[in-house]
């Protein structure tokens, strides 16, 4: 079991409460998303202490007020620098960079882009963007690599929800999603040129359905979580490289079928939609609940422990530092860092060591998607973490039982409607 000490208490003020933590990868920096208007507020969270530095978009008008953005579908999409003390957001005024020094336009930046994903590459040198501003039909069939230095603006691949380092190296993770089934990509990132390229391959994840948020890493890369999805609260964890499930759950009650009872949203809105977090312990799952706990999750053993966090108010967003201490923030305002002990620690170093195995073993039992011009799905070796599918498996299936996933009851479906007409 681990044991939890408060290490510092602050406050957002006024009325202001957060919807999502954000935390520098290697700084003792956080962004924290406002749950009234499309703003995003810097706090310092180091030398045992939490301190506002400063906000983007603090002006913007509340969500309703502010003309194309709506709370529940859309909110700022941002991304911390991999080294640097550097936010990049995009907001009502288009791309702002933050730093200590204020706020501005990055350099280089296209002037009206209003990207609803951001991430920056492995070096910093790369700002990805989805979906394309250049993309006249506004869907998301492509994104947008911007190379910092020179504003030299390259195509790249779909990608909608997020883009994640994997701690290893060399590989990242982001979703690709359609009302259907989502597929988790991984990709390798190519940054011998500039911009640095995604390039996608054939071993990904397929979910149930949209809605997800983006997928989660442990420290030491063994573990990865996605946390959705737009019929409920779902968690679904995955071992890494294999992609075998260790956990699939559902957090609340699952989703009744249409029409959705009232006190089934109720419930399900209830629960943040950032409330996950991976610890510096190894194997470790922390989930926050609308009562203001925090379950310890042990993905060995699958063992839980409940901690008392905050107290008569729900946990609005959950994330973990670079330094592996929880932050916490509640529906009253409070945010509130919290340091993480337990009995067997692994070292940095040790962790170091276990991740770039995993990212290793990964990209050697795998290979790029060609670029040939056919669609991505052509090329997916897909899993739900229990079965796997080549894509021909997929393309000539035609009955699917009850108990098999939505995804695949509906590819059976269209299949066999298709070769009827046929």
């Amino acid at each position: 079991m681990t044991d939890l000490d408060v290490v510092a208490r602050g406050t957002a003020g006024g009325e202001r409460s957060f919807e999502q933590l954000r935390c520098h990868p290697r700084l003792p920096l956080v962004a924290c998303w406002d749950a009234e208007r499309p703003a995003i507020h810097l706090w310092d969270c180091g030398a045992g202490q939490l301190r506002a530095l400063g906000s983007v978009g603090l002006t913007s008008r509340t969500y309703g007020g502010a003309f194309g953005w709506e709370r529940a579908q859309r909110t700022p999409a941002a991304a911390w620098h991999p080294d640097e003390p550097l936010l990049v957001v995009a907001g009502e005024d288009g791309l702002r960079q933050w730093t200590p020094a204020g706020v501005r336009a990055p350099q280089g930046a296209p002037a009206g882009a209003a990207y609803r994903g951001l991430a920056f590459s492995p070096d910093g040198q790369t700002l990805w963007g989805a979906p394309s501003f250049r993309d006249e039909g506004g869907g998301w069939e492509s994104s947008d690599a911007l190379d910092l230095a020179s504003g030299t603006i390259g195509a790249g691949p779909r990608w909608d929800t997020g883009v994640t380092e994997h701690p290893g190296g060399g590989l990242v993770a982001t979703l690709v999603s359609d009302q259907g089934a989502t597929h988790c990509l991984f990709a390798r990132v190519d940054q011998g040129t500039a911009p640095a390229a995604i390039r996608p391959l054939r071993r990904a994840l397929i979910l149930d359905c949209d809605g997800y948020r983006t997928p989660l890493f442990s420290a030491d890369g063994r573990h990865i979580a996605i946390r959705g999805n737009a019929y409920g609260n779902t968690v679904d964890v995955f071992e890494f490289p294999s992609l075998r499930r260790v956990l699939a759950t559902t957090l609340g009650a699952p989703c009744p079928g249409y029409p959705y009872p009232r006190e089934w949203l109720d419930e399900m809105t209830s629960w943040s939609r950032h409330n996950l977090a991976f610890g510096s312990r190894p194997g470790v799952l922390w989930i926050a609940t609308p009562t203001g706990a925090l379950i310890e999750v042990d993905l060995d053993t699958s063992q839980s422990v409940e901690h008392a966090v905050l107290t008569g108010t729900r946990v609005s967003a959950l994330a973990a530092t670079a330094t592996g201490e929880l932050l916490v923030a509640g529906g009253g305002g409070e945010l509130v860092l919290l340091s993480v002990s337990s009995g067997s620690p692994r070292t940095r170093a040790a962790s170091r060591e276990v991740s770039e195995a995993a990212a290793t073993a990964f990209l050697e039992a795998t290979a790029e998607v060609p670029d040939d011009g056919d669609s991505l799905e052509t090329h997916l070796v897909v899993t739900d973490g229990t079965r796997t599918w080549e894509a021909d498996d997929l393309a000539t299936v035609t009955a699917a039982g009850a108990s098999d996933p939505t995804w695949l009851r509906l590819q059976a479906a269209v299949n066999a409607a298709q070769f009827e007409r046929e």
